[in-house]
């Protein structure tokens, strides 16, 4: 087992994690008579390594889940959760979110084109939820800086909302209250055309460029952001806001959360930074999920879709879920740590 923690921990920290690069940088930074013990030099080194490392990891995830992608046109992911029923097809409707595009903007056409095919509505919404907050990007790059336990923790607990989520959803006979001209989109099957596996490779270089170009202003923003909370914020002030000592930094975080537009790599360098800070780990994942999910952007696209009252009772489900979340990570990691030191 000693030898199976040691490659795991090798793979986790100089593989995903890439320590080796943040060393190179500031040898780099020093050698060019930086200090990168001052906030200055630290707020470079942390810039500089994170665009790098995140733009690496994100051009190949998009590349293999793209080329994956490519087998799941809307059409086959239609007739795939067609064959389904009940809280099976919710939860097959959140694992095939997986394997969307990364920011809940572009998840809405799909949800609005699989509602329009007549797929149930709680179906759609569990994709809607799933699709922007947990992908296969998330996963690799939240090992690379929180371990597997939180990564998979995080992917786990992200699809248990979208499938709770939209099985109230379907509970609750909302259908009445998607707009007209959802209900009455013409359902066009059009039959995707062969790929070859050249065509794949085209589709996902295609996907890395597209997805890149949308995705790097708010990497750079993201990690200027963690530059600044990681060198320049003291410590003292991110405890008390969301630390442990505040019952509802929990709460804090996700409300702040939901006006802003980013996607997993762009939130990621936030998180990072305010856990080193000593933010706790679920209100951390909450502020992330609601970022993710509840974008103001994507709610006033949805607004063109659903009336206000299924709007309302989207955001209710995945705002409380999203809290809960954070409460149960936050109490799990102090009993965990209460164990470990009795």
């Amino acid at each position: 087992m000693g030898v199976v923690n040691s490659i795991w921990l090798f793979f986790q920290d100089q593989i995903l994690g890439m320590k080796w690069l943040n060393g190179l940088i500031g040898n780099g930074l020093s050698l060019l008579g930086l200090d990168i013990n001052s906030r200055l030099g630290g707020s470079i080194q942390f810039f500089l390594y994170d665009v790098i490392k995140i733009t690496i990891l994100l051009c190949l995830l998009i590349f293999f889940i793209s080329y994956i992608q490519s087998y799941f046109p809307p059409e086959r992911s239609k007739k795939i959760l067609g064959r389904f029923h009940g809280i099976g097809a919710n939860i097959i409707s959140a694992l095939l979110g997986t394997v969307t595009p990364f920011c809940s903007c572009s998840s809405i056409p799909l949800f609005i084109g699989f509602t329009s095919a007549g797929l149930p509505l709680g179906v759609t919404f569990s994709f809607l939820i799933s699709s922007p907050m947990v992908d296969l990007g998330s996963l690799v790059l939240l090992m690379s800086i929180f371990g597997a336990k939180v990564a998979f923790a995080y992917v786990i607990v992200g699809l248990i909302i979208a499938v709770i989520g939209g099985t109230l959803i379907e509970k609750m006979h909302m259908e009445k209250y998607v707009e007209d001209f959802v209900k009455n989109a013409s359902d066009v099957d059009i039959s995707s055309p062969t790929l070859t596996k050249k065509d794949r490779v085209q589709y996902a270089k295609e996907q890395v460029v597209g997805t890149f170009k949308k995705v790097f202003p708010y990497i750079l923003i993201g990690v200027g952001i963690g530059a600044v909370i990681h060198n320049w914020i003291p410590e003292t002030w991110i405890e008390s806001i969301l630390g442990r000592n505040n019952p509802f930094g929990v709460i804090l975080a996700t409300l702040v959360g939901v006006p802003m537009y980013a996607d997993i790599f762009g939130t990621i360098p936030v998180a990072e930074a305010l856990l080193s800070k000593g933010a706790q780990l679920g209100t951390i994942l909450s502020f992330m999920m609601a970022v993710t999910t509840l974008s103001l952007p994507s709610l006033i696209m949805l607004k063109k879709a659903v009336k206000p009252k299924l709007l309302t009772l989207f955001i209710a489900i995945c705002t409380f879920g999203i809290i809960i979340v954070g409460y149960l990570f936050n109490i799990f990691i102090k009993f965990s740590i209460y164990f470990t030191i009795l």
